[in-house]
Parts: structure tokens; C-alpha cells; sequence
């Protein structure tokens, strides 16, 4: 796993596939996102890589149900103590009392797709709070969250207006270039969901997958979204 800052008080901690970011507010740390069931370690290592205590991570949000974002939520959660959020519509994938559901996929996302499968499948995990489209959650000075369906219903993004940070989880992706995120369930309803996110105008976007952007980042949302 890589540590990389993305600004003072917000890093990220990168995997083979995927990410998860932490937003740290004085001592108070939020998880956004948590890797799959493995990661747990690594990303309490890379805590306290930072001079920080993993005791100190109240929460942890989970942008989605997929493998690689909520699998070390329930572990993290237990060993630490932090409330594991998620929306009202993926919470049952999460719980492990729905299936994930099936992505409509292009023939160039297949092979992508089929390496995402490879990761060890999530454990059933606890949701303790459903945070719903225009809730703010107590870090970042703020933090709204957006709900962004169409990569999965359940999808939510995280912004922090007064630092105009925005975390989109899988909505919108960076890899190489900005775009919409892959593996969605409902295409029409994701792009929508981008085009809400790029009007947000943030400064500093955290994507899913892909390098964070923080130089020019509002306009090359929107071009994107067009």
C-alpha cells in the first residue's frame, strides 16, 4: 500500500486495485472508503505512519457496497471503534443481505471487471447510520453527502464545501484521464449523477480509482461531463 498527501490534513492510501482516503480533522479522523477484507493492516499501518493513532478514526464511509471498498470496514470498525456509514440502498449489500448487484457491462470492461473479482469478497459488515442526499456529517467543516446513483442505487459521494474537496467514490474516475467511473448498473443514471458532481466545482477531487486531481479540477470536470 502507497501513502500519498494530497493535502495537509487529507491522504490517500492506494492499493493494487482501489483506494480509501483519510480526512483528518485535529485528532479526529474520518475513513472514506476502506479497501477490500485484507487492507485492514496496511491502512492501519499507514495511520500511524502519519504520526496518528488508528484509535482516533471515528468513522468510516463507505461511498458504495463493491469488494474493494467496503471489505476491511468491519475489522477497522471493531479493532477501533469507528461507525461504519453507508446509504439506505447499498447498506443491504453491505449487511450481506443482498447480492451485489450486476453491473451492465461493455466487452471492453470485461476483462476489468473479471480482475476486480480476483479480490477476496467482503464480509458481512455492519451499517451503523444511513446517511441519506443532503445530510452533513460531523467532519471536514461540514461534509454533505450527495447521493450518486447509477455505478451502484446506493452510491454516495462526499463533499466538504469549505474546503472544496469532493470524494466521488466510483462515480467519476481518474485514471489516466477524468471520466465516468466503469462497471455501472445503470448508465443513464450515472452520467446524470456525474454531471450533479461537476457542477459542484470542487477544487480537489478523490476519485474511486485514478489519481486524486487537484490542479484545474472543476474545469476538467465539466468538460468531462459533457
Amino acid at each position: 500500500m502507497d501513502t500519498i498527501e494530497v493535502l495537509p490534513r487529507l491522504h490517500m492510501f492506494r492499493f493494487p486495485i482501489g483506494q480509501a482516503y483519510l480526512w483528518r480533522d485535529g485528532t479526529d479522523l474520518t475513513l472514506i472508503d476502506a479497501g477490500d477484507r485484507q487492507a485492514a493492516a496496511a491502512i492501519a499501518d499507514g495511520v500511524r505512519g502519519l504520526g496518528l493513532d488508528p484509535a482516533a478514526i471515528r468513522r468510516i464511509v463507505l461511498t458504495h457496497g463493491h469488494r474493494d471498498h467496503c471489505g476491511a470496514a468491519q475489522e477497522l470498525a471493531d479493532a477501533y471503534g469507528a461507525q461504519i456509514l453507508a446509504h439506505a440502498l447499498d447498506a443491504p449489500v453491505v449487511r450481506g443481505d443482498e447480492p451485489v448487484p450486476e453491473p451492465v457491462l461493455h466487452d471492453w470492461e470485461r476483462p476489468l471487471y473479471a480482475r476486480g473479482l480476483t479480490l477476496p469478497e467482503a464480509p458481512p459488515t455492519r451499517v451503523d447510520g444511513e446517511p441519506a442526499d443532503g445530510d452533513e456529517l460531523p467532519f471536514g467543516g461540514g461534509a454533505r453527502v450527495v447521493h450518486s446513483p447509477g455505478h451502484t442505487p446506493g452510491s454516495i459521494a462526499i463533499h466538504l464545501p469549505r474546503h472544496k474537496v469532493l470524494f466521488t467514490g466510483d462515480a467519476v474516475a481518474g485514471v489516466g484521464r477524468v471520466s465516468l467511473g466503469v462497471f455501472n448498473t445503470d448508465q443513464a443514471q450515472a452520467m446524470a449523477s456525474f454531471r450533479r458532481l461537476a457542477a459542484l466545482g470542487p477544487d480537489v477531487a478523490c476519485f474511486g480509482h485514478g489519481d486524486p486531481l487537484t490542479v484545474g479540477t472543476a474545469a476538467a470536470l465539466r468538460a468531462a461531463s459533457e
